[in-house]
C-alpha cells in the first residue's frame, strides 16, 4: 500500500491504532501528518514522482466483466476545483483573456511552441504535427509545449484543444511550473486517436505563476507515430464544475449474483418515505417475485435516503435477473450455486501477476499482462540480489530477489507481506473441498505435487526469509522492514524499466514478528510436501521470535517514506500475540502457549477484533483465528475462550451488517472509512466466516454474503469494487503497469483486483480536489492517481481470495460443501474402559497425505494405548496421526486404527475433522 505523496498539505492524524491504516505513509510534524509533494517534469528532464493530477475522466476498460456483458457506459466525472475532461463540441470560451499564443497555427510556424528532439514539429495543414520517435519509456520522454503562461492563485481556467494521433495513445496534458519543482496545476491523461474531437479541462490554480507552461507528454510508445495539435485555448474566468459521481440506477444489488439458498437483498435510493412495490423480473422480463420496500431513512454513511428490499425465499437459478421499483431498474445479476469459482482463482492470480524477480508469462496471464522480470539486475534495473542498506544502516548486502510487489509501486514490505501470505496459508488451511490443490491456478509450478496456493505463498515466504539479518551481525535474527527504490518512480512504469537503486531499510520488531508468525504457520503446512523447507521456516521463525524478545521496541521510522511507504507501527503487542499463537499451534511448546495466555490482548475480543477490522498494523486477530480453528493442544477451557472471542466479534460484525442499509459488516470508529476500507470489510467477513464454520450459525454466513453484496455493487456508488465482476466495475486502480488510463498501450487491472475503496481522509490530491465534503462511503473515485481510494495491494486481495474461497465452498443450500470423508467409530465398552476401532474413508477425488483426525470425548475418557496410529490427547481433544506405513488415504480408500481407553466414557463422538475438513459420522 505504499504510495507517492503529493502536495505539501497537512491532515490531522485519525487517532487510534487503526488510524494508521488510513495514514500510514505520512511524515509527522507536531502530531500531524505531512505528505510529500511530487511533481511533473518539464522539457524531458528526469522526473520526480507522480504529478498532481487535478483532472479526471473515468474511462471504460477494454475488457468485459467476467460473466457479464461489456459495460457500455463511460463513467465520466465532473470535478469541483479540478480539471473536467470532455469530448465533443467545444464549450464557449471562458471570460478571461487568451493566454495561448498561436493556438490555431494560422501563421504557418510553430513559434512559440517547442518540442523535444525526438518529436520534431512543423505546421501541416494548419496544425502542429510532431513525428514522435518510438522506443521511449516514460510519458515525459516526449513533449510538445508552450511556456510563459501567467496564472493567478484561486482563478479557474478553461483549457480546450483538439488532437489526433496516427496510433491511439494517451497524452498527459499538464499545466505546471516550467522549472523545478514542476508544480502542477492540471495533469490529465487524455486518450487521443485519429478523430479530432475537442477536449476541455477546467482547473483552479493553487498558486501564482508568472510563467507557467502547458505541456503534452506522449512518451512510452514502442512504435513511432504522428501527433497533431490544433485550436489550443487557455482562458481565465471559467466556472468550476461540480463533481457529481455517476451512480447509475438507484436500485442497488450484487451485480454478480446471489447464492440460491442465501440472502438476496438490495437497497433503493429514493426521496420516498412510504413503502414502494418492487418486482423481480427474469431475463425475459417475466415477473418472478414481488414485494414492498422497507423505508430506512437517511443512511449516515452516504447521506442518501434509502429503502431496503429482500427476496430471500426466491430460489430459482438463472441469469439476467433485475429488480424494478417504479421506473428504475437494477443492473442484471444471477442466482445460482456456482457463481464465485472464477473470483476465487482470479483473486489469487493477482499474486502471480505481481511477482518480482521472474517474468510474468503469457502462458499463464495472456499477452496483455505478460511482462519481463523486474528487478533482476538487467538494465535499467539494478536488481534485488546484493541489495545494500540505506547509508549508515548496515555494511552487508542481502540477496532478496523474488517476493510480491506490494501495490502499484515496486516496493516489497515485510509487514504487508506477512499478513498477506498468512491469509493465503489460512485459505489453504481451511480449504475443505480441496479447490486450491495442485493444478488449480495458472502458475508455472502447476503439477508439481504441491497445492498451488502453497506454491504461490512460497514465493513470498522465501522473500521474507531473505530479509532476515544474518547471524553474526548486529540485530541478528531480526527482519529488515522493507526493500524499495531510493526515490519514488513515476506512473506508468513497468518493473523491468525501473532505473532506481534499491535499498534495504532498517530492521524492526514488527517486521521480525511478521516473519516469525508467517514462517511458523508455513512450517506446519509445508512439512508434508517439503520437510527441509518446513524446517528452514521453523528455524527462521524461532530465531526471529527470540530476536524480537531481545529487541521488543525497534520501530520503523514514520519519516522513512521516500521511495516507498513508511509502514510505521509502534504498538507491537498484536504482532507478539500473533507470532506466539502460530508458534504454539505449530510446535505445541508451552513457552509459546504461556506467551499467548500472558498477552494483555488474550481474552479481550474488543481489543483483538476491533470495530475497524484487523489489518497489517493490527494482526492479533490472525493469531486468535489460528488458535480457534487449527488443531492444537490448548486445554478445552482455553480453546473455548479463544473461540468465544471469535464469536463475540462475529456477533458485533453481524449486528453491524444487519443495521447497515447496504449490508456491510463494518461500523468503524467515529464512522471514518479508512485507507483500504474494503480490506477492513473483507477482514471482518473472514471473522464472520470463521465463526460460521465453528458454529454452523447461518447469521454469520448471511453477514458474509451481504458484505460481498456491498463489494460487488450494493453500495452508495453502485460500483463493483472488483475489476471484471459486475456491470459497473472499477477499471483504473493505482498501479504502474496496469495503467491503461495513462497509456493506452498498457492494460487495465486484470479481473479479480479489488480497489481500496472509500477513504474520507482524502489523502491524495485527486480525492482532495474532487471529494471535499463527501459522506464517508462516497469518498471514492475510480482514477489511477487517487491512490488513497483506488489502490490495489497484496493485503487487500488476500482476504478477497479467502472470502471468495469460502463463498464458493458454500455451494448449494448456502451450507458447507458436502464432506468428502466419513468416520466409522465402533466402541466396545466395559466397566471403566473401552476398546475402539476407527475407520476413516476418503470419498474425495484426491489423496489425503499425511492425514490427521481429531475429535473430542464427551466424558472423562483417556486414551491408554493405541495401534496403527499415534494418538495424543489434551483435555478432551484427541488427535490421531498416521504410523509410518499408512501416511496416505488414497482417493476412495480408507485407513483404520484402534485404541484402548479408561474412564466412564459417554456418548460416542460424532464430530470429526480430517486435517481441516469436517467428516460425516458413518453408521
Amino acid at each position: 500500500m505504499a504510495r507517492e505523496f503529493i502536495d505539501a498539505r497537512i491532515w490531522t492524524f485519525s487517532g487510534g491504532h487503526q488510524g494508521l491504516t488510513g495514514s500510514r505513509h505520512a511524515h509527522r510534524l507536531n502530531g500531524k501528518q505531512i505528505w510529500e509533494r511530487s511533481h511533473a517534469p518539464g522539457r524531458g528532464r528526469t522526473p520526480p514522482p507522480t504529478p498532481k493530477d487535478r483532472a479526471v475522466t473515468l474511462l471504460p476498460s477494454s475488457h468485459p466483466p467476467r460473466g457479464r456483458r461489456l459495460l457500455s457506459l463511460a463513467l465520466t466525472a465532473g470535478l469541483a476545483a479540478a480539471g473536467l475532461a470532455t469530448a465533443g463540441a467545444a464549450p464557449a470560451a471562458a471570460e478571461g483573456p487568451e493566454l495561448i499564443e498561436n493556438g490555431d497555427f494560422a501563421s504557418g510556424v510553430i513559434t512559440p511552441w517547442w518540442s523535444t528532439a525526438n518529436a520534431p514539429a512543423t505546421v501541416v495543414d494548419g496544425r502542429l504535427c510532431a513525428e514522435v520517435a518510438g522506443g521511449t519509456v516514460n510519458p515525459w520522454d516526449v513533449i510538445v509545449g508552450q511556456d510563459g503562461l501567467p496564472l493567478t492563485a484561486g482563478e479557474s481556467y478553461q483549457l480546450t484543444f483538439t488532437a489526433t494521433a496516427s496510433t491511439p495513445i494517451t497524452v498527459r496534458t499538464n499545466v505546471q511550473m516550467n522549472t523545478e519543482p514542476w508544480t502542477t496545476e492540471l495533469a490529465s491523461p487524455d486518450p487521443v486517436d485519429g478523430t479530432a474531437e475537442p477536449i476541455t479541462h477546467v482547473f483552479t490554480a493553487g498558486a501564482d505563476h508568472a510563467a507557467a507552461q502547458l505541456v503534452f507528454q506522449m512518451g512510452g510508445s514502442a512504435e513511432p507515430f504522428t501527433f497533431c495539435l490544433d485550436d489550443v485555448s487557455l482562458t481565465g474566468g471559467a466556472e468550476p464544475p461540480v463533481y457529481e459521481p455517476d451512480t447509475g440506477s438507484p436500485v442497488r444489488v450484487n451485480q454478480v449474483g446471489y447464492l440460491t439458498e442465501g440472502p438476496k437483498r438490495g437497497t433503493f435510493v429514493t426521496e420516498a418515505t412510504v413503502p414502494l412495490p418492487w418486482t423481480l423480473d427474469a431475463a425475459d422480463g417475466t415477473p418472478a417475485a414481488t414485494g414492498t420496500t422497507t423505508p430506512r431513512g437517511v443512511d449516515p454513511t452516504s447521506g442518501q435516503n434509502t429503502h431496503t428490499f429482500a427476496f430471500d425465499d426466491f430460489a430459482t437459478p438463472g441469469e439476467g435477473y433485475t429488480v424494478t421499483i417504479g421506473e428504475e431498474t437494477s443492473e442484471p445479476f444471477a442466482i445460482g450455486d456456482d457463481l464465485y469459482g472464477d473470483l476465487r482463482t482470479d483473486a489469487l492470480a493477482y499474486f502471480y501477476h505481481n511477482r518480482s524477480g521472474t517474468p510474468i508469462e503469457a502462458e499463464y496471464v495472456g499477452e496483455e499482462y505478460a511482462r519481463p522480470a523486474g528487478h533482476v539486475g538487467v538494465a535499467p534495473n539494478q536488481g534485488d540480489d546484493g541489495v545494500p542498506c540505506q547509508p549508515g544502516v548496515c555494511d552487508y548486502t542481502l540477496d532478496a530477489a523474488g517476493g510480491w510487489y506490494d501495490a502499484g509501486d515496486h516496493g516489497k514490505y515485510v509487514v504487508n507481506g506477512g499478513i498477506s501470505v498468512a491469509q493465503l496459508l489460512s485459505a489453504h488451511e481451511r480449504d475443505a473441498a480441496g479447490a486450491l490443490g495442485d493444478g488449480s491456478l495458472a502458475i508455472p509450478e502447476g503439477d508439481n505435487g504441491v497445492p498451488d496456493i502453497l506454491d504461490e505463498a512460497r514465493w513470498e515466504l522465501e522473500f521474507l526469509l531473505a530479509m532476515q539479518v544474518p547471524a553474526g551481525e548486529e540485530l541478528a535474527g531480526m527482519a529488515h522492514h522493507k526493500l524499495h527504490d531510493r526515490e519514488w518512480t513515476g506512473l506508468p512504469l513497468r518493473p523491468d524499466q525501473d532505473p532506481q537503486p534499491r535499498e534495504l531499510h532498517p530492521p524492526s520488531t514488527a517486521a521480525t514478528l511478521n516473519l516469525a508468525a508467517a514462517a511458523a504457520q508455513g512450517a506446519r503446512l509445508y512439512e508434508p510436501y517439503d520437510a527441509a523447507f518446513a524446517a528452514e521456516l521453523l528455524d527462521a521463525a524461532t530465531t526471529a521470535y527470540a530476536a524480537a524478545l531481545a529487541h521488543p521496541d525497534v520501530y520503523a521510522d514514520p519519516n522513512d517514506g521516500v521511495g516507498g511507504g513508511a509502514y510505521s507501527d509502534n504498538d507491537v503487542r498484536d504482532e507478539f500475540y500473533w507470532a506466539a499463537a502460530e508458534l504454539y499451534v505449530t510446535t505445541g511448546e508451552n513457552t509459546y502457549r504461556q506467551a499467548v495466555l500472558d498477552s494483555p490482548l488474550h481474552g479481550d475480543a474488543a481489543a483483538v477484533f476491533t470495530d475497524d477490522g484487523f489489518s497489517w498494523a493490527w494482526t492479533a486477530a490472525l493469531g486468535a483465528l489460528s488458535l480457534a480453528t487449527v488443531d492444537n493442544d490448548l486445554p478445552a477451557g482455553e480453546l473455548a475462550a479463544v473461540r468465544a472471542m471469535v464469536t463475540d466479534a462475529a456477533d458485533r460484525y453481524a449486528a453491524d451488517a444487519a443495521e447497515a442499509v447496504y449490508g456491510l459488516p463494518y461500523a468503524p470508529s467515529q464512522g471514518n472509512y479508512v485507507w483500504g476500507s474494503n480490506s477492513q470489510v473483507l477482514n471482518n467477513m473472514v471473522v464472520l466466516a470463521t465463526a460460521a464454520e465453528l458454529t454452523d450459525d447461518p447469521t454469520y454466513r448471511d453477514a458474509v454474503l451481504t458484505g460481498l453484496d456491498y463489494l460487488l455493487g450494493r453500495n452508495p456508488l453502485n460500483l463493483s469494487y472488483v475489476t471484471g465482476y459486475g456491470e459497473r466495475d472499477v477499471r483504473n486502480q493505482h498501479h504502474r503497469f496496469w495503467a491503461n488510463q495513462l497509456n493506452a498501450n498498457l492494460p487495465n487491472p486484470p479481473a479479480g483486483s479489488v480497489a481500496g475503496g472509500p477513504n474520507n481522509a482524502l489523502q491524495d490530491p485527486i480525492a482532495e480536489d474532487l471529494l471535499q465534503g463527501c459522506a464517508p462511503a462516497m469518498c471514492y473515485v475510480d482514477h489511477i492517481e487517487s491512490y488513497s481510494t483506488n489502490e490495489v495491494t497484496v493485503n487487500w486481495n488476500a482476504p478477497l481470495a479467502w472470502i471468495a474461497s469460502y463463498v464458493d465452498d458454500l455451494g448449494a443450500g448456502g451450507a458447507p460443501a458436502p464432506a468428502t470423508c466419513a468416520v466409522r467409530y465402533e466402541s466396545h465398552r466395559w466397566t471403566g474402559g473401552a476398546t475402539t476401532q476407527v475407520t476413516v474413508r476418503n470419498s474425495g477425488t484426491s489423496a489425503v497425505s499425511p492425514w490427521e483426525l481429531s475429535w473430542s470425548f464427551a466424558g472423562d475418557e483417556r486414551v491408554t494405548s493405541h495401534w496403527n496410529a499415534t494418538l495424543t490427547q489434551s483435555g478432551s481433544t484427541v488427535v490421531a496421526r498416521p504410523a509410518n506405513w499408512n501416511q496416505t488415504i488414497p482417493a476412495g480408500g480408507s485407513v483404520s486404527f484402534g485404541f484402548n481407553s479408561s474412564g466412564t466414557g459417554g456418548t460416542s463422538p460424532t464430530a470429526f475433522t480430517l486435517n481441516t475438513q469436517r467428516c460425516d459420522a458413518a453408521g
